[in-house]
């Protein structure tokens, strides 16, 4: 009996590498690019399962429980909340097009951009798998049992954007182009710091501007103005049961919501910094090793765009290390 008990107590040396391990594990959580990994990937997640749990309410509540504009309204206050979760750590881009354009303008360092971009994506997959299993049984009673794309039954557009029948391939690309390019120019203009009117507020009217565009421009293509927010729904689809079809769809469809929202991000950004951002002074920020780099930005942008509150889901974000504020504390 001595033997038994002695083996279920837990010897010293195992309780010192339970103490080692959660050491570990706490000192890699507090390393910065982990914990702008985990916000990416928590705002995402957040965002997501309220934008595509607000699709599922329109295609299978039956016109009872959800509306093409309770979808817009899903979609952009799930961004506020987003701003909410992670702003505050990595900035809450949930847009790997707004990723991009930091990087390309400067704002954030290059390397950075595979974490954050796969922060998002695991974020969103996971999104689209608990809308999945939440709605369940609803998806196979509306579908009857066979999970299909395009169709009086379709569900696949719950999780993806499709085209609609009177869309072409490149009209759609357009489109989401000239959309994200909007929704870029007008978040630098909310951020902007020479805005004081907006300060504390930005969250709230990201949200606003999103649910703008949504019931202004998100007929023709669905205004998807995000890979992520896009690209790992669609691929969780695919091994849940929908098939190549969620890639085939629409002239193959699935990678304008990749590629577009990247090229007119980055667009709308620059015509912003042009016609707006050339009012305030310009400064450049030289660095001298590669340690100052991880903790500042090297950038010839307005001195507006140095705003450390430029944190929204979807802008850049500053990452200056003195008052690294969320845009609700700016």
């Amino acid at each position: 009996m001595s033997q038994v008990v002695s083996q279920r107590r837990p010897t010293h040396s195992s309780r010192m590498n339970s103490g080692l391990m959660v050491t570990r594990v706490h000192a890699a959580l507090r390393k910065k690019l982990v914990r702008e990994f985990l916000a990416e990937f928590m705002s995402t997640y957040v965002m997501m399962v309220f934008g595509l749990g607000s699709v599922a309410h329109m295609v299978l509540g039956d016109r009872k429980f959800g509306s093409y504009l309770g979808v817009n309204l899903g979609f952009g206050f799930g961004v506020t909340m987003g701003v909410y979760v992670g702003g505050n750590i990595s900035g809450a881009h949930m847009n790997a097009a707004v990723t991009f354009t930091s990087c390309a303008l400067g704002r954030m360092s290059w390397k950075k951009f595979p974490v954050y971009v796969l922060g998002q994506f695991l974020g969103s997959f996971m999104a689209a798998a608990t809308i999945y299993g939440l709605f369940y049984s609803a998806i196979i009673r509306f579908s009857g049992g066979e999970l299909t794309v395009t169709g009086p039954t379709a569900t696949a557009g719950i999780f993806a954007t499709y085209l609609p029948g009177d869309m072409t391939l490149w009209r759609g690309f357009v489109d989401e182009v000239l959309v994200t390019g909007m929704l870029q120019l007008c978040l630098f203009a909310i951020t902007d710091k020479e805005n004081p009117a907006l300060q504390g507020t930005q969250a709230l009217v990201i949200g606003i501007l999103v649910v703008t565009i949504g019931i202004s421009l998100g007929m023709n293509s669905g205004y998807a103005i995000n890979p992520s927010r896009d690209l790992p729904p669609r691929f969780f689809t695919y091994i849940a049961g929908w098939g190549k079809q969620v890639f085939r769809a629409g002239d193959n469809w699935w990678w304008v919501p990749v590629v577009a929202p990247i090229l007119g991000a980055y667009l709308g950004g620059i015509i912003y910094l042009v016609f707006i951002g050339f009012n305030t002074p310009w400064e450049l920020e030289r660095l001298e090793d590669s340690a100052a780099f991880e903790d500042h930005r090297i950038t010839a942008l307005p001195k507006a765009s140095h705003d450390p509150s430029m944190i929204s889901p979807l802008t850049p974000v500053s990452e200056a290390p003195t008052n690294r504020s969320s845009v609700l504390s700016p």
